[in-house]
């Protein structure tokens, strides 16, 4: 029976498995409104997005209406309605409304809404009798366009957040460890499904395990970055094609003494894979995460070959991606291993 294994830190697809408990310095992310706003849930944020409206709709109508009646013009307008006379009525000789044809809040409000968002039905108009209202016209017009921008920016970001790029770089489901070179060595495969390229691609690992110091201090998830190579040297990649990318198990590495036999004894072991590069076609930068318990690394097996010449071009069968074949591989650590070739 398989022992139980403990919580991923990072999931398989690249979501961090953290929470976050009892922050007493709430203040701090309203210092940063728009970052809020961007990381909010779709709901939240159209919620935000239409109370924000209406509520400035609602706050300017009030405000045209208490202009209207400070300045007397909803009697008027409510005499003019009543005039039980044929045809239009006419105001009172040298009366002047600060706004025409508001009697009502209702009228008001459909007046605030025509003004921040520019309708303009041509039945409601502001005239120079009052100073106050083209004051809050000009405020109006402000505010609006800040909200405007402020809202319209953060759905343009949520629509373009670098995460969505990264649903199509994969990685296999499982990584093997076999031999390469004479050495043993921890092995990934990695793809990238759009023929948009990601720009200046770099690729690195860390073991996260649980630790203790010579002090007794327990350090729950101490990360460890491991060293790691590919097909074209360094952390540098060309992720035009699937690349396979491996770590030489060296005595650098935390994997030095693992061997297929103790391998799946190690349930605090977790391997994470971080891509991080530049979208070539918004210049955005996204980062693919992803991670490797004990029991998702397969010993003495390899990924078998996806790429092939066809027709004058190079094609790639995704269907063959986190396939692998059994080769021969030592079941031994890889210190064992050195030290072996060393006596011979």
């Amino acid at each position: 029976r398989a022992r139980e294994r403990r919580a991923r830190f990072v999931g398989k697809n690249g979501a961090c498995n953290v929470a976050h408990k009892n922050i007493r310095e709430q203040g701090r992310f309203l210092q940063d409104v728009f970052t809020t706003l961007v990381d909010l849930k779709w709901p939240h944020t159209l919620l935000i997005f239409t109370m924000s409206f209406l509520c400035s709709w609602l706050l300017f109508g009030m405000v045209w209406w208490l202009i209207a009646f400070a300045h007397g013009d909803l009697d008027h307008s409510t005499r003019l309605q009543r005039d039980p006379g044929e045809g239009v009525a006419e105001a009172p000789a040298g009366f002047v409304p600060c706004v025409t044809s508001i009697h009502s809040f209702t009228s008001a409000f459909l007046f605030s809404i025509e003004v921040q968002v520019t309708i303009g039905f041509g039945g409601r108009m502001v005239t120079e009798e009052c100073p106050a209202a083209i004051l809050v016209l000009i405020v109006q017009n402000i505010v609006g366009l800040v909200i405007n921008a402020i809202m319209l920016g953060c759905i343009f970001m949520k629509t373009s957040q670098a995460h969505r790029r990264a649903e199509t770089l994969i990685f296999s489901k499982h990584a093997v460890i076999a031999l390469r070179e004479g050495k043993l060595c921890f092995m990934l495969r990695v793809g990238d499904l759009r023929k948009s390229m990601i720009i200046s691609a770099t690729i690195r690992m860390q073991v996260v395990k649980k630790t203790a110091s010579l002090e007794g201090e327990v350090v729950p998830l101490n990360q460890i970055d491991i060293q790691m190579e590919n097909p074209v040297g360094g952390n540098s990649i060309f992720l035009v094609s699937p690349l396979i990318i491996y770590h030489v198990i060296d005595k650098n590495s935390p994997l030095y003494d693992i061997s297929p036999l103790n391998l799946h004894h190690h349930e605090d072991l977790e391997i994470i894979v971080i891509l991080e590069g530049v979208v070539e076609t918004t210049g955005i930068t996204t980062q693919a995460r992803t991670s490797y318990l004990a029991d998702e690394i397969l010993w003495g097996q390899r990924f078998v070959p996806i790429v092939a010449e066809e027709d004058g071009q190079y094609s790639v069968d995704y269907s063959k991606f986190g396939n692998t074949v059994k080769v021969p591989t030592p079941s031994c650590t890889a210190r064992q291993l050195e030290e072996d070739k060393s006596i011979m």
